[in-house]
């Protein structure tokens, strides 16, 4: 059967510059892929296009990336796909075009828009379109609006013979569809290969996530310093093999590729993208040999009749500023001296006839403050205290960061500095996403002196599919059972959509899956982050691999870089609730465990 070799070479904007000089390197690789855009990097690319027209792009894909990998890519035929292109894909394909020229290459870039609904505020809000979540209508002035495109314009741009294709705002899986679709000859209703090849785009975009980067079980993973980045071979039926280049660090097993397979999907059965609603619930991980796991089964049905559309706005400002704080009950001194600079430079604010903060937090760090009510430090000789305020204005915070600052010599003993320089009040950058007519967007592809409009089919209404779960009561378990961590019979990943967090939790042998399913209600995870101030928590199980998805709507502070919180994206969650005792037969613990 025929088959690709796509290499992720980025997991988001900021990845290292070791991943795609190694992956071009390696024996088989027919596709280099980067993916660059999250919500918050698309909200940093709009201030700086907003700063300067030629920029709104990733500088650093361009030089030194490209610049190190170019000439070896000319010469075996990798052809390259990215996202980079950020909110100005044309400045970034013609600062490529420059970069080619220079390096005396000869190679062609080709770039998809139309994801930039920026010039259609008016249209759209005359269609009355509402924040998916809290259902507001659309802010009064805003910094972008792109819609996600999906992988057929890629396609289409590889088979008019490009070289390097840059695109916006497109899902993250679609710089390794787009490829697929080229190589295959997929349609439009080629649903389960276009689902198989979107779960290969959705294990290789966060990089070494699926090579044993943030795996539970850290230390079975080796040499951080040198560790091997994602490579999927994609069969023509979308199934796929998941390995890395040789001679790298790293782990590729069942259980890397399982944390990313339940990172960030929301609903497995409707993981929603562009082309294809995708069904990963009854996915299989099985290794194959080392570092080498084989994935399948991943099943998909008609794209809906709506696109995701992310748009961002300012809504005032915001500042974090940190003390460290050592001796004798530090967290003690730190909650009162940040108490006592709030009281006081409210009490400034209050005389000058300027309103309050509009939200304020404390959080002092190395007294487990992020596990809530489950910390086990009731003290601590060492910590760092981190103060975030949001006010309407920056002058406030200028304030706010000034009073701070004097607490130096004023207040506890023990008081220093963060190290760093003293932080300046920033914009609060949110996210206002909706849902819009497919028929709204029209994806361009430009190459050379041709232009081609790619658009979507229409979809359909989604349909919602319920996937049936077993639970083990525990007067079916005769025998003994014991209290053990959570961690002891399962691993975990966690990460955002927008302000719910995603919670992803395997179990490490098919024996503990109805443990689980009994001791991880809705309920019992709600209550263990109640102090998140969550707005409820939704359970979908995925017993393909004897996992299950928890969602915490509402929960991360606004998330991105509208939170104040020191973990905005939720990234440290599942480590937590790892934490949590569960209630285990004595006779399941009997044996090995992995």
């Amino acid at each position: 059967m025929k088959s690709i070799h796509i290499g992720g070479a980025s997991g988001f904007w900021g990845d290292s510059y070791m991943a795609a000089p190694q992956l071009v390197g390696a024996k088989k690789i027919d596709y280099l892929v980067f993916d660059y855009l999250a919500e918050i990097t698309m909200s940093i690319l709009a201030r700086a296009k907003a700063k300067s027209p030629d920029q709104g792009y990733a500088l650093d894909f361009v030089d030194p990336t490209l610049k190190l990998v170019l000439p070896t890519c000319a010469q075996r035929g990798i052809r390259i796909v990215s996202n980079a292109g950020g909110i100005n894909p044309v400045a970034c394909a013609k600062a490529i075009e420059e970069l080619i020229s220079r390096l005396g290459l000869s190679m062609r870039v080709a770039v998809v828009t139309g994801d930039d609904l920026s010039g259609r505020v008016d249209e759209l809000r005359s269609m009355n379109v509402r924040e998916m979540s809290t259902g507001q209508p659309l802010p009064s002035t805003l910094m972008s609006m792109n819609a996600y495109l999906g992988a057929f314009p890629i396609a289409r741009a590889l088979d008019a013979g490009a070289d390097i294709v840059i695109t916006g705002r497109c899902v993250d899986s679609a710089v390794t569809l787009g490829p697929c679709i080229h190589a295959f000859g997929w349609k439009e209703n080629d649903y389960d290969a276009l689902a198989g090849g979107s779960l290969a785009g959705h294990i290789i975009e966060c990089g070494a996530q699926a090579t044993g980067g943030l795996l539970t079980d850290w230390r079975r993973v080796g040499d951080w310093s040198n560790i091997g980045y994602p490579l999927a071979e994609v069969r023509e039926d979308g199934s796929f093999r998941v390995t890395k280049p040789e001679r790298t660090g790293g782990l590729v097993c069942r259980e890397s590729v399982a944390e990313q397979l339940v990172y960030e999907i929301g609903d497995p059965t409707s993981y929603i993208l562009p082309d294809v609603v995708c069904d990963f619930s009854q996915v299989t991980i099985d290794d194959v040999s080392p570092d080498v796991v084989e994935v399948a089964n991943a099943k998909g049905r008609a794209p809906t009749d709506k696109l995701k559309v992310c748009a961002t706005y300012i809504d005032g400002y915001r500042l974090t500023c940190s003390l460290t704080i050592r001796g004798r009950e530090a967290d003690a001194k730190a909650r009162a001296t940040f108490e006592a600079v709030l009281k006081r430079v409210r009490a400034m604010l209050a005389r000058r006839g300027a309103p309050d903060f509009t939200e304020t937090l404390v959080e002092i760090l190395g007294t487990e403050s992020g596990y809530g009510p489950h910390g086990c430090l009731s003290s601590s000789r060492e910590v760092v205290g981190r103060l975030s305020a949001k006010h309407p204005a920056a002058e406030a915070l200028g304030l706010l960061l000034r009073e701070l600052t004097s607490s130096g010599t004023s207040m506890a003993a023990g008081t220093t500095g963060d190290g760093t320089n003293r932080p300046k009040p920033s914009p609060v950058v949110r996210l206002f996403s909706f849902l819009a007519d497919r028929s709204v967007v029209t994806p361009v592809v430009q190459f050379g002196d041709n232009r081609w409009d790619v658009s979507f089919s229409p979809g359909e209404k989604p349909v919602p599919i319920v996937v049936a779960e077993k639970r083990m009561e525990q007067a079916s378990h005769p025998g003994p059972w014991r209290e053990v961590p959570l961690i002891e019979i399962a691993y975990g990943r966690s990460g955002d959509k927008g302000n719910d967090a995603n919670i992803g939790i395997i179990a490490r042998e098919r024996r503990f899956e109805n443990v689980i399913a009994s001791e991880l209600t809705t309920d019992r995870v709600a209550e263990y982050f109640r102090y998140l101030n969550h707005h409820g928590v939704e359970r979908y199980p995925l017993p393909g691999v004897g996992g299950w998805n928890f969602v915490l709507k509402d929960s991360l502070g606004g998330g991105g870089i509208a939170s104040l919180r020191q973990d905005p994206q939720g990234k440290a969650l599942a480590s937590i609730l790892l934490d949590m005792p569960v209630s285990v037969p004595m006779s399941l613990l009997e044996g090995p465990v992995r």
